[in-house]
């Protein structure tokens, strides 16, 4: 059979560039789908409400790797990083549904270490387990976890309404999920080389923690709902952030300028990225999975959240002319690139 011709491979568009390929033709038809594809959740009327609609997929040996990722952590992972779709669409989560994929290896106890992971999520969040479905796999596990959260119209958030002047902040520190994933990584390889060898670990319980055991920042969503504060945009830090801020950028037709000296990084972070020989800057930017919310402020709202202890105020959007630029320690200005994860560029 005669092979098509001018096919072009995922890799030459990667992840952003595909979603871009395959949703650009999408008709919305329904009067109650206020927001489809582009943003980090569905948005659809639903009475005096919205409702807020995610899901996420997780492929072992993309995503996760059970050399070394606990599965009740993973099936907790799992459940928070759909969480942090809603949370940053001004959302609180309510509903998931889990699709898991399984090969041959896993014995239903190890399926049940993953769900007693699923059900802590639940648990801490207030979110209910409502259904989902289990399919054999050829080729380890799947994870797709669907959530549904809910929220009030006019407080729902885009990534594309950001305005000229508006003040970039991010919750919590940036980079630590990075080096986790790192160590992690580096102690796997020492292990497989030489098996009787114990993992080194020591002071690093942080970095482990925020890779493995992420958090959703619904109390940042709960501190907006106390200081009577309405991001003008936001977007969760999952592939970097650079690439979310570029997003931002995108979305709302802006350019922007942040500054090094005030992207927040915790010391043990920036200890270890040194004793790995890393930029920490460079850690910061493109690390990706932190799960934090990177959000845009009006010049208005500075008072109010100038003395948050979990929340950083970073730069301010500019022009689009202007492009999107990091102010270094000295102020010399270098432009933004994406180099955060990209599943599909993984092997080029």
């Amino acid at each position: 059979m005669q092979q098509p011709k001018n096919l072009t491979p995922v890799s030459q568009l990667g992840e952003f560039g595909l979603i871009s390929r395959i949703t650009r033709d999408i008709v919305l038809r329904n009067p109650t789908t206020i927001k489809g594809a582009g943003d980090d959740a569905a948005v659809i009327e639903c009475g005096s409400k919205c409702l807020v609609f995610t899901t996420d997929m997780l492929t072992e040996g993309i995503h996760f790797d059970l050399v070394y990722f606990p599965l009740k952590h993973l099936g907790y992972k799992s459940a928070v990083v759909n969480f942090s779709d809603i949370c940053a669409m001004n959302g609180v989560p309510k509903q998931i549904t889990v699709s898991i994929g399984l090969s041959s290896k896993f014995s239903v106890e190890a399926v049940e270490e993953m769900y007693s992971g699923i059900n802590a999520a639940c648990e801490k969040y207030g979110v209910d387990l409502v259904g989902g479905d289990t399919v054999a796999s050829a080729s380890g596990l799947v994870i797709s976890i669907a959530a549904l959260g809910e929220a009030v119209k006019e407080q729902i958030t885009y990534r594309n309404t950001a305005g000229k002047n508006d003040l970039i902040c991010v919750s919590g520190d940036i980079g630590a999920s990075y080096m986790g994933l790192l160590l992690l990584q580096r102690e796997k390889k020492i292990f497989l080389e030489s098996p009787g060898v114990q993992p080194d670990f020591s002071d690093k319980d942080y970095l482990l923690r925020r890779h493995l055991l992420p958090e959703a920042r619904a109390d940042i969503i709960r501190m907006f709902q106390e200081f009577k504060i309405k991001p003008t945009s936001m977007i969760d830090i999952s592939d970097g952030l650079s690439s979310e801020i570029l997003h931002l950028c995108h979305e709302s037709g802006l350019g922007c300028t942040i500054y090094e000296d005030k992207i927040p990084m915790h010391p043990v972070a920036r200890e270890t990225a040194r004793e790995l020989n890393l930029d920490s800057t460079m850690v910061m930017l493109n690390g990706g999975e932190d799960y934090e919310l990177l959000f845009t402020i009006s010049q208005s709202d500075y008072e109010k959240i100038k003395d948050v202890q979990q929340v950083s105020i970073i730069g301010h959007m500019t022009d689009k002319e202007k492009g999107c630029y990091l102010s270094s320690k000295n102020n010399v200005l270098h432009p933004l690139t994406a180099q955060g994860w990209d599943a599909f560029l993984k092997g080029k």
